[in-house]
C-alpha cells in the first residue's frame, strides 16, 4: 500500500472511538449498576444477620419480645422479626425489606442464643 491510501484509511476511521464508546456506554453502565445493586442486597443481608443476633442477645437476658423488635428495627430498619424458643435457645429470624425494588429479594437471617446467657 501506498502512504496516501494508508493516510486516506486512517482519515475514514476518525470519529469511530466516539461511535464505538456510545454503543458500549449503556452495557457499562448496566453492569455497573448491577454491582452496585449486588452490594446493596450483601449490605442488607448483613444487617438482617446483626439484627438477629442482637435480638436473639437481648431475648436471652430475659427481655421482652417488644424490646427486642425495637432494637432488630434500629440496626435494620423495617425488619420483621420471628422468635423461636427450643432447647434452652432462643432462636431469631430476621427479615430485611427488599434493597432494590426491580429485584425483590428480601435478606434474611437467623441468630441463636442460648437462654438465660448473660
Amino acid at each position: 500500500m501506498t502512504r496516501q491510501r494508508i493516510r486516506r484509511r486512517l482519515r475514514d476511521e476518525h470519529g469511530s472511538v466516539a461511535a464505538e464508546l456510545v454503543v458500549a456506554l449503556p452495557a457499562v453502565i448496566l453492569v455497573l449498576a448491577a454491582c452496585l445493586g449486588g452490594v446493596r442486597v450483601g449490605m442488607q443481608a448483613m444487617a438482617a444477620q446483626d439484627a438477629a443476633a442482637a435480638a436473639a442477645r437481648s431475648l436471652a437476658r430475659g427481655e421482652n419480645v417488644a424490646a427486642a423488635a425495637a432494637r432488630a428495627s434500629a440496626i435494620a430498619p423495617g425488619s420483621s422479626v420471628s422468635v423461636r424458643r427450643r432447647d434452652g435457645l432462643v432462636c431469631v429470624s430476621a427479615t430485611a425489606p427488599a434493597a432494590l425494588p426491580v429485584l425483590p429479594v428480601a435478606p434474611s437471617a437467623t441468630a441463636c442464643a442460648l437462654e438465660g446467657a448473660l
